[in-house]
């Protein structure tokens, strides 16, 4: 699991740079002009790096190499959703620093303090989204995953006004219930697990 997991790093060690890239235009793009920018910068830099990772995958013909080894697919699948999450973490906790240098240094902006809820609020939106992209992207592989990664970054920019008003909602109206505080990561968990089983399910009817 350990070297299947060095095998992502290494491999996208040369395409850092893009990342850095989506951070920094993203930042641009989001700080000035939107309320909840931090949430915005860490999901679309999160997720720009998950497709990125996956594009390499299929560029270098990854699986088809990792499939001949006497590695299990279910270690396979493991190691990319825990991939995913590394630039979760990266892109969010990114964000987040990127935010606080920008409160001391334009504090004309108003950018507000982000607190904990607000950084599990963008985690539990990018495990959603890699709940749904990676049972697609291992079903689809190689013909599908350009049309994927297309449809996914058109549906991020499509739904970030509404996904803004949503936010912005639950913030006006003195955020969630207390039930519903309960059900909703209950509810993620089960998702990931789901989409866990399900890509695992998919991959082993794959003949790669």
């Amino acid at each position: 699991m350990l070297n299947l997991l060095r095998k992502d790093f290494i491999a996208i060690k040369s395409s850092l740079w893009t990342i850095l890239i989506y951070l920094a235009v993203f930042s641009l793009a989001f700080i000035p002009s939107s309320e909840i920018s931090f949430h915005f910068v860490g999901i679309y830099t999160a997720f720009g790096a998950i497709i990125l990772v996956t594009m390499i995958d299929i560029k270098n013909n990854n699986h088809h190499f990792l499939v001949t080894l006497p590695i299990s697919r279910k270690h396979i699948v493991q190691a990319k959703y825990l991939t995913a999450i590394v630039y979760m973490l990266f892109g969010i906790l990114a964000s987040y620093g990127i935010h606080w240098i920008v409160r001391l240094a334009v504090p004309q902006l108003n950018k507000p303090d982000n607190s904990i809820a607000a950084i599990l609020v963008s985690m539990g939106i990018v495990l959603v989204l890699i709940s749904i992209y990676m049972p697609l992207f291992y079903a689809l592989n190689k013909k599908g995953a350009g049309i994927i990664n297309a449809v996914f970054m058109i549906a991020l920019i499509v739904l970030a006004q509404p996904a803004a008003f949503l936010m912005q909602q639950i913030s006006v109206n003195g955020g969630i219930g207390g039930k519903a505080l309960l059900l909703i990561p209950v509810g993620l968990i089960l998702l990931c697990i789901g989409s866990y089983y399900l890509t695992v399910y998919l991959f082993n009817r794959k003949d790669i």
